[in-house]
């Protein structure tokens, strides 16, 4: 009995807080047709955004325009675009289907199958961590000039200080944190004024898709990662649940209007933000009266050198405030990496973490690694690391993309909800080119490496059998993933007869309220004096 009390004070399947009782917490959209009830759907949309403009996004982004100016704004376009299109697909399969992605790829795919989609889901939110963990350690560095390899190690105890914060609702900690990293959105798009760039050459690069070489094609694949990440699909198609959507025709068509309204603005946001910091970063580092240091800094830019971009603006004080956002931008990632991890795991292996456990394992799991490179490498190491976890989600993402796709195209799940083929076209060529660009570079990379590199005979052989072994394995799992003929099952909660509703009620147990569990994770609330006796 000890032991199986211990082992439950760390994994539980009841909600994280009870919210049953509490109509309070509720989210309940009205049963009428008006654009106010936009309002009642405000702020998934902005929650998944914030991983947009986290300190992977700005590391990318800075590198990208100090290489190669504005060449690579395309990918940005490109990216927004079909972000907009991929998170309002999983929001339509929450709102829909009354269950998110990961619980769908539980009852869908065979156990093996669903074990390493899992394991996927857990190595892309580990991967998306690391920038945040490093992003952090950059800050705490420009702050208090703490070597960064201490600051990795200190960003284990941010896990304790967000949930302490959290207490008084996530919600208000959300607003802090937008407030802070619009400060520094704010403070760009000022130096940005200031740096006047050649708005032709800016266009230009927007509309005009370029890739010179493979150096160019890794980082086009990092901005992707930074943009398109496979746990947002997760968090997205769950964080919706958290609405009582009126189980009718108009009443669901309109939840997935407003829900595309939201994400359409949360991601033109971050789409703003992410343009202003490469035109900065490529129009200063490639300015032709750059004094020695800053030149110096342009020729390996990274989140610790960047805050000089911003002295125009800020003067002194531009390292403590880039700092602030740096840090605030890192902290308000790692919340949607936690709610990612906890309802991937909650719907791959019906298992809840408690909150603080789920969040410093995946923080050790970044910190490891972070800290190897940070001792060796440096500041120049680290920077080179976030590039590398934001491919690692490019490299990620069909196996997240691939099933929502499928999901939201089936009739059978989807009913008359399910994709056009418009817009079935116009996702799977999207998924299309994220696919042939992470192929395109591995080729080219596995080749170059094959011809150029300076390994003896045998070393080259064992890196093709093995390069090639392995993009046989990456291309056969996406192959099994597009073939496989979904499930005739239906989890289909809108229907238009009523007796067809509430038989599927029945089945799935699912009656249009909102999902406790999702609003227990979403929303954690200061306890009250009566809970606390």
């Amino acid at each position: 009995m000890a032991a199986k009390t211990g082992s439950s004070q760390f994994m539980t399947n009841a909600p994280l807080i009870d919210t049953s009782s509490d109509a309070t917490n509720q989210i309940v959209v009205p049963d009428k047709t008006s654009w106010k009830n936009l309002f009642a759907y405000m702020g998934p949309g902005f929650l998944v955004s914030i991983a947009y403009i986290d300190p992977g996004n700005f590391e990318t982004d800075l590198q990208s325009g100090a290489q190669y100016k504005y060449e690579l704004l395309w990918i940005i376009l490109v990216a927004s675009a079909a972000a907009l299109v991929i998170q309002s697909l999983a929001a339509n399969l929450g709102v829909v289907t009354g269950k998110h992605l990961a619980e769908h790829c539980k009852n869908e795919y065979e156990k093996a199958t669903n074990f390493i989609l899992w394991i996927l889901a857990e190595i892309s939110i580990v991967a998306c961590d690391i920038p945040e963990v490093i992003g952090t350690a950059f800050a705490l560095n420009m702050l208090f000039s703490i070597p960064v390899w201490i600051g990795v190690l200190l960003t284990g105890f941010s896990t304790l200080i967000l949930l302490a914060l959290q207490q008084y609702g996530v919600r208000k900690l959300e607003f802090l944190i937008a407030f802070l990293v619009l400060t520094i959105a704010v403070c760009f798009l000022i130096e940005l004024g200031i740096s006047k760039p050649d708005a032709s050459e800016v266009l230009y690069g927007l509309f005009v898709p370029q890739l010179k070489g493979s150096g160019s094609t890794g980082l086009a694949i990092s901005l992707l990662g930074a943009m398109v990440m496979p746990h947002n699909l997760f968090l997205h198609s769950a964080l919706v649940l958290s609405r009582k959507v009126p189980r009718s025709v108009s009443g669901i068509k309109e939840a997935c209007r407003f829900y595309l309204v939201e994400s359409g603005l949360a991601l033109a946001v971050a789409f703003l933000i992410n343009i202003s910091v490469i035109s900065l970063s490529g129009s200063v580092c490639n300015s032709s009266n750059l004094n020695p240091d800053d030149q110096k800094s342009c020729e390996d830019l990274d989140l610790n050198k960047a805050s000089f971009l911003l002295k125009n603006v800020l003067g002194k004080w531009s390292s403590k405030v880039f700092a602030i956002a740096l840090l605030a931008s890192g902290q308000s990632s790692t919340i949607t990496g936690t709610y990612a991890g906890q309802y991937v795991m909650q719907g791959f292996l019906d298992l809840r973490m408690k909150p603080w456990l789920r969040n410093f394992l995946t923080r050790c799991l970044a910190i490891v690694p972070s800290l190897i490179v940070a001792l060796i490498g440096g500041s120049a190491g680290a920077g080179k690391l976030i590039i590398i976890a934001s491919m690692i989600l490019s490299f990620e993402l069909p196996f997240a993309l691939i099933p929502l796709l499928k999901f939201t195209s089936s009739e059978t799940k989807m009913g008359g909800y399910a994709n056009s083929k418009i817009i079935s076209a116009i996702t799977w060529i999207i998924g299309s080119l994220i696919m042939g660009i992470n192929i395109y570079f591995l080729v080219d990379h596995l080749i170059s490496v094959l011809v150029h590199g300076h390994l003896p005979l045998v070393g080259k052989i064992f890196c093709g059998v093995l390069g090639f072994s392995g993009m046989l394995i990456y291309l056969a799992g996406i192959g099994y993933l597009v073939i496989r003929k979904n499930k005739e099952s239906s989890h289909l909660l809108a229907l238009t007869a009523p007796e067809s509703r509430e038989m599927e009620r029945n089945a799935s147990g699912y009656d249009g309220q909102p999902r406790h569990d999702i609003i227990s994770m979403q929303l954690p609330q200061r306890p009250t004096t009566d809970d606390a006796n």
